[in-house]
């Protein structure tokens, strides 16, 4: 059922139609589409909080810009669906992170108002500075590229990178720094101290703002009211705030901080600031969750909360008296349990600690739980560390958050052989959030590196298991990667018992087929034999548990008894499990047929997890059908 849209929402198609509107008619937009995206998020799950917070800004920047030739990119994307509604998208947006419908993050090939593509943190000034000095060398165009980056982004090194290459390139470029004190945990670090600083100098502000008005804005006197303000405006943040400004230390004109959701102020001011060459800053600052009650008290939660009654707020929970735990559930409480036996164990994590359950060490072990901000290249030389003088991090990264930190995984840590381990949350398909988030290649990339342990379980017990195992001590960089969502059982909470590293299991005796599985679709494999078992088919079933090392004794049992290999895995085919055991038989004369199940060699798009595991494959019917195809072949 689509939802309802107010009466200027219903005539904007586009910023064009955006334009038309008067000054004073866009709070009453905004509050239009505040309103919208409330009624569709609270029935079809997304980024609620973030989005919230945005609106003002994206009809201001829209009414302001001559979009999309004026390009406009989304840092991360979370804050980008009153954008998705403004540029077309209004009638598809019930479809929003649904399979097949329109995707949750900016999208190139959606819109021609993505500009760039977008889901990971920190990216954006550096594309839009990259598009802007493509645009001057290639035809001398003056479009301005406007880059939009919370401040919880702003922690990531890359934007400090950007920044500096940004502040010498005479580029016509706004960032635009969307500032409100939260990524999808409480921000940390000096940044989030300076904002704080800048923002709540009630003196600086009130002087600033005197003299804004004395001046007439910075359009009263022409040009040279732009040099007198800036001059005034350094030596008041340099005096009333006793050091100088970080963003103009970049080479960047700074403008603000102003108020985000005073849509008309923001318009006028993007307008005026617009044509002015060369780097800008503008320090918007806005409340995460604006104009949703509970959204605005609840940041955290409300991030993406999930089904809520659109009026009252209340999350909506199917009722279920013994649900499975979530992996990241019992990764948190299981390293609590750990570090109240080994006082060397510590845990990392970049800005996720509620979504990778570490906020639960963080409550009673604070000086042993470190949130570096969005910082992953940071956390795992910052835990290497740690290891050189004996501790032992549990560093804990979504897993396609950890391709930003490969380097640091083979230079920092692998080479000099130290005791980190790795906790890779989100592996495999994710579901909704699509192709930026899964955690496809985790499996492929670590494989490489000479050393590694890696290791998936395929139930609560066994992770449980493992990280009792790794935290022993003496074996090196150690990878457990699990996946997002729940688990099987219950009665998850058992005695530890250490996992012989490069052991695997056998499951299940069959006949002349066997299926190899790694991780949590290993339980999708059990179903599958069970149905099998039913029609008749007799499934061999053994559940590898690390890919690095291979158990070896374990496929040669395997290669001398089955004619048929099937291989399991919820990472891409390509340099995983399946790859592996092809290696196995090809260095030890094997001619047994093998059939590897996975993620293809393509970017999967979004959808709910199982719709995903059926189109790849290796859900339990994909399992099924290749087994009955191989006992056609047979």
């Amino acid at each position: 059922m689509k939802p309802q849209q107010g009466k200027l929402l219903q005539t904007i198609n586009s910023p064009a139609d955006l334009r038309k509107l008067r000054e004073d008619e866009l709070p009453a937009l905004c509050a239009e589409i505040r309103q919208f995206i409330i009624d569709v998020i609270s029935s079809n799950p997304g980024h609620l909080g973030a989005s919230l917070g945005a609106v003002e800004l994206a009809v201001a920047i829209h009414y302001a810009f001559n979009t999309p030739v004026d390009k406009l990119i989304w840092d991360v994307g979370h804050q980008a669906y009153a954008h998705k509604i403004i540029t077309g998208r209004r009638d598809r947006f019930h479809t929003n992170r649904t399979y097949g419908g329109v995707s949750g993050f900016p999208k190139m090939s959606e819109s021609e108002y993505d500009a760039f593509g977008v889901g990971h943190s920190s990216t954006s000034v550096s594309a839009a500075l990259g598009m802007a000095v493509a645009a001057k060398l290639l035809n001398g165009s003056k479009e301005q590229h406007i880059a939009v980056i919370g401040d919880g982004a702003m922690t990531g090194g890359m934007a400090m990178e950007a920044l500096n290459n940004a502040g010498v390139s005479n580029a016509n470029l706004l960032v635009i720094l969307n500032d409100n004190g939260i990524a999808i945990d409480k921000n940390v670090g000096a940044l989030r101290e300076y904002l704080l600083d800048i923002v709540t100098s009630r003196a600086y502000n009130k002087l600033r703002d005197k003299i804004w008005k004395l001046m007439g804005g910075n359009t009263r006197y022409g040009k040279n009211s732009r040099a007198i303000v800036k001059q005034i405006g350094n030596a008041v943040k340099s005096t009333i705030l006793n050091k100088s400004n970080l963003f103009e230390a970049f080479n960047f004109r700074y403008f603000g901080p102003v108020d985000g959701h005073d849509v008309v102020r923001l318009a006028k001011l993007m307008q005026d600031i617009r044509n002015i060459p060369g780097p800008k800053l503008l320090h918007v600052i806005t409340v995460k969750g604006k104009g949703f009650e509970k959204a605005e008290q609840d940041q955290i939660l409300y991030h993406s909360p999930g089904v809520f009654d659109k009026t009252t707020g209340e999350i909506i929970e199917k009722p279920c008296k013994s649900l499975p735990p979530k992996y990241q559930h019992v990764f948190g409480k299981t390293i609590i349990e750990l570090a109240e036996k080994n006082p060397k164990i510590v845990g990392v994590t970049p800005a996720m600690p509620s979504g990778c359950s570490l906020n639960m060490m963080m409550s009673v072990m604070p000086h042993r739980a470190f949130d570096v901000g969005i910082a992953e290249q940071h956390a795992v030389t910052f835990s290497a560390g740690m290891a050189a003088r004996g501790l032992i991090p549990f560093c804990n990264i979504y897993s396609s958050f950890m391709q930003r930190a490969y380097d640091q995984v083979i230079h920092d840590v692998a080479i000099q052989n130290l005791d980190v381990i790795f906790c890779l949350d989100r592996g495999g398909l994710v579901g909704e959030d699509g192709p930026t988030h899964h955690g496809a290649y985790d499996l492929a990339y670590f494989r490489a590196i000479p050393g590694i342990t890696i290791s998936a379980p395929m139930n609560e017990k066994e992770l449980r298991n493992l990280m009792y195992t790794a935290q022993l001590g003496g074996k090196g960089p150690f990878v457990i990667r699990y996946p997002r969502g729940r688990g099987i059982s219950t009665d998850w909470k058992t005695p530890f018992e250490e996992i012989e590293v490069g052991k695997g299991r056998k499951l299940r005796d069959g006949d002349k087929i066997a299926i190899l599985s790694i991780g949590h679709p290993g339980n999708f494999a059990s179903e599958a034999c069970d149905l099998l078992e039913k029609e008749g088919i007799s499934t061999g079933h053994y559940d590898m548990r690390f890919l690095k090392p291979l158990d070896e004794n374990l496929l040669h049992e395997v290669m001398k008894k089955y004619k048929h290999i099937i291989t399991v895995e919820d990472g891409t085919i390509n340099g995983g499990l399946g790859s592996a055991v092809l290696e196995f038989m090809a260095d030890n004369g094997y001619n047994a047929s093998l059939s590897r199940l996975g993620i293809p060699d393509r970017f999967i798009q979004h959808g709910k997890p199982e719709e995903l595991f059926a189109e790849c494959g290796y859900d339990v019917q994909g399992i099924v059908n290749a087994v009955k195809l191989a006992c056609k072949a047979l």
